[in-house]
């Protein structure tokens, strides 16, 4: 019930902060962070809980104006996996590390968008589990299931961009006939870039 409470009071928060302006936040030489509508110093940990709560933010560098809101939500990541609270398989980690510099690059991220879409857009079936336990039905199983799931379109995800795919295990096999469209439709996309690039390639290699 706890878990349904806290996932609760985020999707209220995310609709709440989306009504709300967004929070100006400075970071001074100093590495202090200064929350303007509070008037207050604040740390990673107030950012963090900022995010589960739906409330949006912007991080500029007090000197320059730069926006560097990227840069401070991927330090969140960083101390919230330090703690133990591991999300992050290594093994995604390294596949993603690899895509740095890759000629798909640039379709990585709206694909990784479209992924997580998907799993917010499946929250509120967890939440249902988790809320039909006051009936006697466990959730547990429902809620392994669908983890599965999302990590292995994850999994799939990422092996779409890897030189080297490695061969599908039958059970993954069996969960990629579940796609979605938008998951289809990117493959089409990163076919199409790779068949471009070809030609690209081709066609330079004539002119040599």
């Amino acid at each position: 019930m706890a878990v349904a409470a806290q996932q609760a009071s985020g999707a209220a928060g995310q609709a709440e902060g989306e009504a709300k302006p967004t929070v100006v936040i400075k970071k001074y030489a100093n590495r202090r962070l200064y929350n303007t509508e509070a008037s207050s110093y604040v740390t990673l940990d107030d950012l963090a809980r900022m995010v589960r709560e739906g409330r949006h933010f912007a991080v500029y560098d007090a000197k320059s104006g730069e926006d560097i809101t990227r840069s401070v939500l991927t330090q969140i990541i960083v101390e919230e996996e330090s703690k133990g609270r591991s999300l992050l398989p290594t093994s995604f980690l390294r596949q993603l590390i690899g895509l740095y510099g890759d000629s798909l690059q640039s379709v990585v991220p709206r694909y990784l968008e479209m992924t997580m879409g998907s799993f917010a857009r499946q929250q509120e079936q967890m939440r249902s589990s988790v809320e039909n336990a006051i009936g006697g039905f466990n959730p547990l199983v429902g809620l392994e299931e669908l983890g599965r799931q999302n990590m292995a379109m994850m999994e799939r995800a990422m092996s779409l961009f890897s030189p080297f795919p490695a061969k599908d295990h039958p059970a993954q096999a069996a969960a990629g006939r579940g796609d979605t469209e938008e998951v289809a439709a990117l493959k089409a996309e990163i076919r199409f870039l790779r068949e471009e690039l070809g030609k690209k390639n081709s066609a330079s290699g004539k002119d040599n």
